[in-house]
C-alpha cells in the first residue's frame, strides 16, 4: 500500500527543506511527494530541485500560476497512490503522522482524515498544543459550513473519493480543503483523529489564517460553497 504526498509550493524558501525532510524517512520506496511549483520569486526550486535529484521519490511538476487552490488541485492530479495526504510548505511531520492516518484508513475505511495539530509560531514556539481545541474543530455538514474545522495540512483524502467525487474544485470557493471535508460530510465519511500529528506553522506569509475574513467575504463564500454542494452526488 503505497501513499502520495500533494504539496502546492510558492515562496516556500525559509521552511521547505525541514518540512521535506521531517516526511521522507516517514515513506517507503513506492510513495511520493508530488510538488506543484507556482514560479516563485525565491530560491524555492533551487532548493526543491537538489532535493529531488538525491531522492526519487520527489517529484516536481509545473504549476498553473493562478493561485493556492489551483495548485493543489495541479499536484492531486499527477498523485498516483491510493492515499494522498495534503501537504504545505512550511509544517514540520511527527514521526508518527502516515502511519498512523493510514492504520485509521484501513480501520474505519473513511474517505476523508483530519488530524489534530501542534500550532508554533515561525521560531517554533507553541501557539496551542491543540487545533482543535483552539477553533472547537468537530465533524457535521451544517456546522462546518458555517465554522469550518477542515485544515489541508492536517487531511488526508482517499484518491478514488478525491478523483470521482471532490475534483475539479468549483470556482468561487473560499478553500479546497473546506471543500474536500464538505463534500465527504455530505456523501462520504470523515474520521477525526483527536492526536496532534504536526506541528502546523503559523507566520505572515500563511496562505490562509486563524482569523476570521469580513462578515461580507463569509456570508459570500458561504452562499457559493452552499450554491456549490447542492449540485454534488456520490459517483
Amino acid at each position: 500500500m503505497s501513499i502520495s504526498i500533494a504539496m502546492a509550493v510558492f515562496n516556500g524558501e525559509k521552511y521547505i527543506k525541514e518540512q521535506i525532510s521531517s516526511i521522507l524517512n516517514q515513506l517507503d520506496k513506492n510513495d511520493e511527494i508530488v510538488i506543484s511549483y507556482d514560479p516563485c520569486s525565491d530560491n524555492t526550486y533551487k532548493i526543491i530541485s537538489k532535493l529531488s535529484a538525491s531522492d526519487n521519490r520527489i517529484k516536481i511538476i509545473n504549476g498553473p500560476g493562478n493561485g493556492i487552490i489551483k495548485n493543489f488541485e495541479n499536484a492531486f492530479l499527477h498523485c498516483k497512490n491510493e492515499y494522498i495526504f495534503l501537504c504545505d510548505q512550511d509544517d514540520i511531520w511527527l514521526d508518527n503522522k502516515v502511519s498512523t492516518v493510514v492504520n485509521a484508513f484501513k480501520a474505519t475505511r473513511a474517505d476523508v482524515i483530519i488530524h489534530d495539530c501542534i500550532v508554533i509560531n515561525q521560531e517554533n514556539k507553541v501557539i496551542s498544543n491543540s487545533f482543535f481545541d483552539m477553533r472547537h474543530c468537530k465533524s457535521g455538514f451544517l456546522y462546518n459550513i458555517i465554522h469550518n474545522s477542515y485544515i489541508g495540512c492536517c487531511m488526508a483524502v482517499r484518491r478514488e473519493f478525491l478523483m470521482h467525487n471532490i475534483l475539479p474544485f468549483p470556482k468561487n470557493i473560499p478553500m479546497h480543503d473546506q471543500w474536500i471535508g464538505l463534500v465527504a460530510e455530505k456523501i462520504g465519511k470523515v474520521e477525526f483523529i483527536n492526536i496532534p500529528l504536526l506541528k502546523y506553522r503559523r507566520h505572515v506569509n500563511n496562505s490562509t489564517g486563524l482569523n476570521h475574513s469580513s462578515l461580507f467575504n463569509m456570508i459570500k463564500f458561504r452562499l457559493n460553497l452552499i450554491i456549490a454542494l447542492l449540485k454534488i452526488n456520490k459517483r
